[in-house]
Order: structure tokens, then sequence, then C-alpha cells
């Protein structure tokens, strides 16, 4: 498949999707939209990726929408979008709206936040599930300085992450957070210097890749991001029910089995 505005590659069992603008500090456009879904769709199909990178090229991760987009919007008053298909039509419907599809990519997606990250860049970032961060990267969710809201579910993911005061002040200031305050309030997971930031990613998803069962990297996933819509009594009856079908699996026996003869495991994910 041919990309225009991302870049995609798969090497070790990981999936590099990069959005691809770098000249513009890699804004969002429709177009880099619909290639991230589709890049996040081809890696979701094959069996031979285990875990996905997002990256951007050059100095930023992405500095948010276009701004010729939004001058357009600006202009007209509206906003037309025609709604995506689910990503998968069985995942709770919450991971199943335009930029909310993260959740239901059955493989873990670390953010490699190589340099400025802001608005709806921002909004993307928080749904990968982990962020890891280059030391000169910078956050910002920009919203109010340009008379909009928390778009893209920030409210409901920056909480989350930071805590309802600071959301608060990150989203009615619309400050610039440097990364080693990022690191701090826990929106990002783990800094490294700028060049070293890629092979430190590379390093843990390819640990990920080798030593853990794709099948419990899926399910774990899944357990995780609809724990915050549970209670503990609903997450205790989906592990119960889960363990019952993990334990009945291949992965299981090869996890116990690569244990037992002191070696690396070979997962199937099955």
């Amino acid at each position: 498949m041919a990309f225009t505005e991302v870049d995609y590659k798969v090497a070790d069992r990981i999936a590099t999707i990069t959005l691809n603008r770098p000249e513009q500090l890699n804004a969002w456009t429709g177009t880099m939209g619909k290639e991230v879904r589709q890049a996040m769709e081809q890696a979701d199909r094959d069996d031979n990726v285990r875990v996905i990178v997002l990256t951007g090229a050059g100095r930023g991760f992405c500095a948010g929408a276009d701004m010729k987009n939004l001058s357009n919007i600006s202009t007209s008053g509206r906003l037309e979008e025609q709604p995506d298909p689910p990503f998968d039509k069985a995942s709770r419907k919450d991971f199943q709206r335009k930029n909310t599809y993260f959740p239901a990519v059955s493989k873990p997606i670390i953010g490699a936040i190589n340099g400025p990250c802001a608005g709806l860049g921002l909004c993307i970032a928080l749904f990968c599930d982990m962020r890891f961060a280059s030391n000169i990267a910078v956050f910002t969710t920009a919203f109010a300085r340009r008379g909009l809201i928390a778009e893209h579910g920030l409210s409901w993911t920056l909480p989350r992450l930071v805590g309802i005061s600071k959301a608060t002040d990150l989203l009615l200031s619309a400050r610039r957070v440097e990364a080693e305050e990022a690191l701090e309030i826990g929106l990002v997971d783990r800094l490294y210097a700028g060049n070293e930031l890629l092979p430190a990613t590379y390093a843990y998803a390819k640990e990920l890749a080798e030593y853990s069962s794709p099948r419990s990297l899926k399910v774990i996933k899944k357990q995780l991001w609809q724990s915050v819509m549970q209670t503990l009594d609903e997450a205790m009856d989906v592990a119960d029910h889960e363990m019952l079908l993990s334990l009945k699996s291949d992965d299981f026996k090869e996890g116990v089995k690569h244990f037992v003869e002191k070696r690396k495991p070979a997962f199937t994910g099955r």
C-alpha cells in the first residue's frame, strides 16, 4: 500500500508508523489521518507484527491540525468530516470513534515523541498505550488559545494520566510543558536524550516482541482499556474468564515449557 504522508516499515516484529510531513512539523491532515488508520489496520492484520511504534519525521512529533485546514474551517464555520467505520466492530463503542480507535488495535502502541506535540497531536499521543519522549520534546493542549475546546477525547484521556487539577491547568492555560515536567506529572512514561529515543524505544519493543506472548499482549491491552469503564467486580469477571481461556492456549504451554527448558520462548499467539 502506497503512503504519501506517513512512512510504514516492519523489522524485528515491530511496525513503525512515521508521520511524514517534517517541513510542517507533521501537522495533521485528513490524508494523514486516513493513512495512519490504514497503517494501523495493516499492522494489526500482520501476524509478523507484535508491537507498533508511532513517531514523527524530522524534529517534531505532530504540531496539531494543519493550520490551512483550521483557516478553512474558521472561514466556513463548518466541520465537514465523514465518520470512519469502526476499526473493530466487536470493541466497545467508546473505541469506535474517529480518533479513539487505538485501544481497539490488538497490539501495543508505543508513541515515540521526538519533538513538539500539540493539540490533535497530543490527543493522538495519549491514545497510545505508552509514551516515550525525547528530552527536547514539548507539549501543549493548544485548544484554548485557538478558541476551541478539549477535542478528540482529551478531556477523558488527560485527567486519567495526570489527574483532574493538572489536566485543568494544561487545558485552560494551554501552556508549554517541557519534557522533564511531562515525565514528572505522568504525561510520558520514559525520557531519553534525543539521539537515544528511537534505539531505546526499539529495544523495549523488541523485548516485548521476543519475550512476551502476543496472545497475552492482546488480552492484557484489552483488559486495561476496558478497566477504566468497569467496576472491580466486572474486571474480576473478565479476568476469570480470560484466565480459563489462557490456560488452554498454546502460548501458555510454551510459556511454561521455555521457562523449564531455560531457553527463549517461541510463542505463536495461539
